[in-house]
């Protein structure tokens, strides 16, 4: 939001509310000395299921903060067990996270936590009473007291998302200015519904192969957009732990990180109406064995070779991903499949599938896709893109958009 905005939203704020602090994020959770060791940490760890990160204090002053993701990744390694379970707690903390205090404005920490970097709204921060250490805030609470903050005036709230979108699109760019280097035949299209939208992409290329993801988080809008953040920032952080070539991993990974953020475990919604997650698909492409690893959560992959009759469906797990009812273990599994020189692959959220219209105002369908691949199979992936739209908004008539659409297609 330009500054001039911002004035004058919180000009016309300020006298009508209480302007909310940092305290009020602040949440009660378990601490650990430095006189404790890492087996202490796991314990911590497994009796509470639901904390991201566990702050470290010496004399009541905290110094630091044990991510759980982190932690349980470089206990899981041979041995680390034996080396590290009598160390100090210390090994693995993060001795420079975002801590703040307790009357702070939100204003301010929001400001703070932009500046201090993504790891301030995936690991949270830490919240100090007069320089004792009081609890830990979490980055969605702390974007849902921002979002309730605007939409106080919906023209300041209407400037905000205007300015979100910029900041989504710009969240993009990297993808896409990736995929435009590369050499490949593809075509990627990202309409949301609404000036901001639930769908997210990543692409990223190496020498011996590429990675992507397209995928359909809940909701749509401002709250869709939310969850695109959170979403591709954890499935970042999983890439830079797992690397790029086990997309099963990945799904499973994310699916973890987001039941654990928004208190989606075990089966239970500890946060009310919080019922989140998305749907996605991951490949991993092998340049050198011209084969596509695939995992798919609720999205499928339409997949056409050269000289075959008909377009192949190769379907995901009915399972979405970090939802409540998506067990905090559950497995994905990885579909690899040999592609021959040629070969067309498309993948698609279901803003595409179950968009409503036609005579009989029903879904626009899978089958409908599969006719339109088969139709132009021979042209390259941006006319058959350009295609399925013009077949969409055909098919859509005057019936309301349903859905934010995204679709990838790209031929080896």
């Amino acid at each position: 939001m330009p500054d001039a905005a911002a004035a004058s939203y919180l000009q016309d704020y300020r006298p009508r509310f209480r302007q909310p602090s940092a305290g009020d994020l602040c949440i009660d959770v378990p601490a650990i000395g430095t006189d404790q060791n890492n087996e202490q940490v796991m314990e911590v760890f497994t009796r509470h299921r639901e904390l991201m990160s566990l702050p470290v204090v010496e004399g009541g002053q905290p110094i630091g903060l044990i991510n759980r993701n982190i932690f349980l990744s470089q206990m899981s390694r041979p041995f680390h067990r034996e080396i590290y379970n009598r160390k100090s707690c210390i090994a693995f903390m993060d001795k420079e996270p975002l801590v703040v205090d307790a009357g702070m404005a939100i204003e301010e920490l929001t400001q703070r936590a932009v500046a201090f970097g993504e790891k301030a709204l995936t690991d949270g921060f830490i919240i100090t009473r007069d320089g004792v250490f009081a609890g830990v805030g979490q980055g969605l609470p702390l974007m849902r007291v921002v979002a309730d903050m605007q939409e106080a005036r919906n023209r300041q709230v209407m400037h905000s998302i205007e300015y979100a979108s910029v900041i989504q699109r710009s969240m993009l760019r990297t993808s896409r200015e990736a995929l435009a280097q590369t050499r490949l035949d593809a075509d990627l299209v990202w309409e949301p519904r609404d000036v901001v939208g639930g769908d997210f992409y990543q692409f990223s290329a190496m020498p011996e192969g590429w990675f992507a993801t397209v995928a359909d988080c809940t909701g749509h809008g401002v709250p869709g957009a939310f969850m695109t953040l959170i979403a591709s920032i954890t499935l970042s952080k999983a890439i830079e732990q797992h690397g790029p070539r086990d997309p099963a991993r990945l799904l499973s990974s994310v699916n973890r990180s987001i039941k654990q953020m928004l208190g989606q475990v075990d089966g239970q919604d500890e946060t009310p109406g919080s019922d989140d997650g998305m749907d996605a698909a991951c490949f991993w492409f092998d340049a050198a064995k011209r084969q596509l690893c695939f995992a798919g959560a609720k999205t499928a992959l339409f997949l056409l070779h050269p000289g075959q009759a008909g377009v192949e469906m190769i379907d995901g797990e009915r399972k979405g991903v970090g939802y409540v009812d998506s067990d905090i273990d559950f497995a994905w599994t990885n579909r690899c499949v040999p592609l021959q020189p040629g070969s067309l692959v498309f993948v698609t959220t279901d803003g595409l599938i179950d968009q409503i219209g036609g005579p009989k105002a029903i879904a626009f369908g899978k089958r409908r896709i599969r006719e339109l691949l088969l139709a132009q199979r021979e042209r390259p992936t941006a006319d058959i893109n350009r295609a399925l739209l013009d077949a969409l908004q055909a098919w859509q008539g005057p019936h309301h958009r349903r859905d934010d659409l995204s679709f990838f297609c790209f031929r080896v």
